[in-house]
């Protein structure tokens, strides 16, 4: 894709003095799990197997977040099962994730050091789904679908994280209940809940579906997680199948208290270095960004951020960039990084098309910087508030600029000044033992 090179914007923005910035640690304090993946084996004692045959097939659900110790976890749970007398089956529940492809479903759960090497069980990673029925959400009909490889298991049992989902708020959001409805319903399920929530409401179409799957499939339950501040593992929790409606909002409490959030509220320009399907479904999380960018919901009021420049894509997302689209601007490195047809699936899928959106696309840190500075209008260097970190999941350390220093919480340390300068248009920030960006 051609896009403008240096020489053909430079001249376009007068280059503006830079703020002085600080390297700041990020510490609320916050409770963790010593021994996640022994929790989990423990918790498993929560869900009943009474009616799995001995040598029966269990299908563990899991999906394509970059949840701490997740292959730690998913191994255990793989162990205690197979310990039990029972023939383990790992099954991606990532709905389109992937590319919606059984190669690009693998390649995701090897980012997460999720493989059969590693757990010692196979991996269907079959994109077939079955119609299990169909159901009126509000005034709008859905077929609900469940993965062919887990339906024909003689149990399912779903592992993820319950935390907000970056699309909606509400009583139930991210975790158990949707990967049983949205991650195990494989491209196809994906598909129809969206488009059926977009219309009726996410938390709707979810209470509608999941009768449904409970009804329908072998499912047992589930194994909670949820994450600290610090992106540990504060809780994990086994919920049996029926309990999900109730169990989940007040886990999903306790994962918004822990949630990671941005010191400060107010910003001119946030920086964030890296995207990705592990760190967010949408890539930025949208709780700690302040955008949604969905048909029916609005934003959240805070944080209030008026820009954000996203530099790149992690390495474990594979080209996957759906979140582009919620920067105002980005690099021509970033742009290189991306997978169009995986991006694409991700968004016609899911049906937030915004969030696969180019935004401007900068040749390099520099003048990405000077297009910024230059668009929040009547520019000081020394009043200018910005944030500068490494992703939306990893808020422990960052920059900030002079401005914002004054009003940091007392859970923020100021570890040295610093100040940021250019090698061949990319940003590095100097300091005594200063990183480089």
């Amino acid at each position: 894709m051609d896009v403008p090179e240096r020489g053909d914007v430079d001249h376009l923005i007068d280059p503006q003095p830079l703020p002085a910035f600080a390297r700041v640690r990020y510490e609320p304090p916050t409770e963790t799990v010593s021994d996640p993946a022994a929790a989990a084996r423990a918790e498993l004692d929560a869900l009943s197997f009474d009616g799995v045959p001995d040598g029966g097939t269990v299908a563990v659900a899991v999906g394509s977040r970059g949840i701490h110790a997740i292959g730690d976890i998913a191994a255990s749970v793989v162990a205690e099962l197979a310990e039990r007398g029972f023939d383990p089956v790992l099954v991606p529940a990532m709905g389109s994730h992937g590319g919606a492809t059984p190669d690009g479903q693998q390649e995701v759960l090897a980012s997460l050091d999720i493989t059969e090497e590693r757990t010692g069980a196979p991996i269907d990673a079959r994109m077939d789904a079955e119609e299990l029925a169909t159901v009126t959400a509000g005034e709008t009909e859905m077929p609900v679908y469940f993965s062919t490889a887990a339906l024909s298991a003689d149990a399912v049992v779903v592992v993820n994280r319950v935390k907000a989902h970056t699309n909606f708020s509400g009583p139930i959001e991210s975790g158990l209940t949707k990967m049983a409805v949205v991650g195990l319903g494989k491209q196809r399920g994906a598909k129809a809940f969206h488009s059926t929530a977009i219309a009726e409401g996410y938390v709707e179409t979810l209470r509608t579906a999941l009768p449904v799957v409970e009804s329908e499939t072998p499912l047992l339950g589930g194994v909670a997680l949820v994450e600290n501040f610090s992106e540990e593992i504060a809780t994990v929790e086994g919920v049996p199948t029926g309990s999900f409606l109730d169990r989940e909002p007040e886990l999903l409490a306790q994962a918004n208290e822990e949630m990671p959030t941005l010191p400060v509220d107010d910003v001119d320009l946030l920086v964030v270095d890296e995207l990705g399907k592990e760190i967010s479904g949408a890539g930025m999380d949208t709780n700690v960004i302040g955008r949604y960018r969905v048909l029916n919901a609005d934003d959240p009021e805070t944080p209030a951020i008026k820009l954000i420049y996203a530099r790149g894509l992690t390495e474990a997302t594979k080209g996957n960039g759906n979140g582009i689209g919620l920067a105002d601007i980005t690099r021509r490195a970033a742009l290189d990084q991306l997978d169009f047809q995986k991006t694409y699936a991700n968004a016609l899928t899911s049906g937030s098309l915004a969030k696969a959106k180019l935004p401007i696309v900068a040749p390099d840190d520099e003048f990405a910087l000077r297009t910024a500075f230059a668009a929040l209008g009547g520019y000081d260097s020394d009043t200018v508030r910005v944030l500068w970190i490494r992703n939306t999941e990893d808020l422990s350390e960052m920059w900030v600029s002079e401005a914002v220093r004054s009003d940091l919480p007392d859970a923020v340390t100021v570890l040295e000044r610093g100040s940021l300068t250019f090698d061949d248009g990319t940003a590095r920030f100097t300091g005594s033992s200063a990183p480089e960006r």
